[in-house]
């Protein structure tokens, strides 16, 4: 992930680096210093380089201008780094004076343009392509309203009219939690889509730089839809419209499966962002124990499919937990992995009351919702 960025001698001088150790320093699109990987590596580092500047040089005054002559400039950057928090102090000191310093911290990450977009591996998938699809139509504006048109004709079209606008209803208020993390970052949104059968989509233009933007955009989704429900519980409770009731039960469910730790659901982001913070062994047998805990009180409460998804999708995070050096997002410090969890958890166990609670009631349909989570 980039580090540094600031301007030198004419050129763009921008420090990467990775929670791995490895750091690389670039002047402009040339490599000018580079520290292999190492987990071991100190806080304090130093970066050592030359530049060479063109100066024109004049001969006596009777004489024409002389050759242009190659004056080297020795420079030297020091870095002290702390990951967790994240912190970085700079020093860039060039031909024996200091030309440059400073302090970094996670906010400033947060709101950086990276000089180098991030390369992310692309797979192919029926999603990915739906995505790309996607991609081609978002600009045109009318756009919003055919797909909301169109979804709103396929649900009503296999439930009923009432039933399929309450879903968009949900829909929306779900992506909106998205659009208002995103406003919270400064991020330009473009709106919210609904898309037949898949959902909604907040876009954004805008790339993330830490963990923790992943964390909050991808989480005040379900935890606005436990919003929602509990809102209708409250008006199920004062009109006593049987109504409320099942708009309260299947909006948790809808957003239980959102926070399904499976990418690209949201609860695939919170729990990658969390487990990809953990820079030790302990870390993972941290991820490994949370998932099977997960998959134990899973099949406690009876819910076989619910258990069996979490199990599937846990496992698909800790293949790739080898891979978190590679991105460029700062990861989540230690209160910000204990503060994640603790609010993915409790979103969860939210959503799974709400169900729990309309399925004691002896409704066959209110009931619905828990006879998915244990089919």
């Amino acid at each position: 992930m980039e580090l540094l960025q600031f301007e030198h001698l004419g050129q763009t001088l921008r420090l990467e680096g990775s929670l791995a150790g490895w750091q690389q320093l670039y002047w402009g699109e040339h490599i000018v210093s580079q520290l292999t990987a190492t987990e071991n590596r100190e806080s304090k580092s130093s970066h050592h380089f030359e530049l060479s500047r063109q100066v024109q040089t004049r001969e006596p005054a009777d004489s024409e201008d002389g050759q242009p002559s190659v004056h080297i400039i020795k420079c030297s950057l020091e870095v002290d780094l702390t990951w967790q928090p994240f912190e970085i102090k700079y020093q860039l000191v060039v031909d024996g004076s200091v030309a440059a310093e400073g302090i970094r911290n996670s906010k400033d990450i947060e709101q950086q343009v990276p000089v180098k977009a991030a390369k992310v591996e692309k797979k192919l998938s029926l999603m990915g392509l739906a995505s790309l699809g996607f991609k081609l139509l978002k600009s045109a504006k009318i756009i919003k309203v055919v797909l909301a048109g169109a979804s709103l004709a396929a649900y009503s079209w296999f439930f009923s009219l009432q039933f399929a606008l309450s879903l968009l209803a949900c829909l929306v208020f779900h992506e909106y939690g998205h659009i208002r993390a995103m406003k919270y970052f400064g991020m330009k949104t473009k709106g919210i889509y609904l898309i037949p059968f898949v959902g909604g989509l907040a876009v954004s233009d805008e790339k993330i730089n830490t963990r923790w933007q992943d964390v909050v955009i991808s989480i005040m989704g379900p935890t606005f839809g436990l919003i929602l429900s509990l809102g209708c519980i409250l008006l199920y409770w004062l009109t006593g419209n049987i109504f409320f009731a099942g708009l309260a039960a299947f909006n948790a469910l809808l957003n239980l499966f959102n926070l399904l730790p499976i990418l690209p659901l949201d609860g695939g982001h919170v729990l990658k962002s969390i487990s990809f913070s953990m820079n030790s062994k302990v870390g993972l047998i941290a991820c490994i124990a949370g998932a099977g805990i997960g998959v134990f009180i899973s099949y406690s409460l009876g819910l076989a499919l619910l258990g069996f998804l979490l199990l599937i999708g846990s496992m698909e995070i800790l293949f790739e937990w080898r891979t978190r050096h590679q991105s460029h997002l700062l990861p989540l410090d230690r209160y910000g992995q204990l503060f994640s969890s603790a609010w993915y958890l409790l979103t969860v166990g939210g959503l799974i009351a709400v169900i729990f609670y309309f399925a004691g009631s002896g409704d066959q349909l209110l009931s619905l919702p828990l006879q998915i989570l244990a089919s």
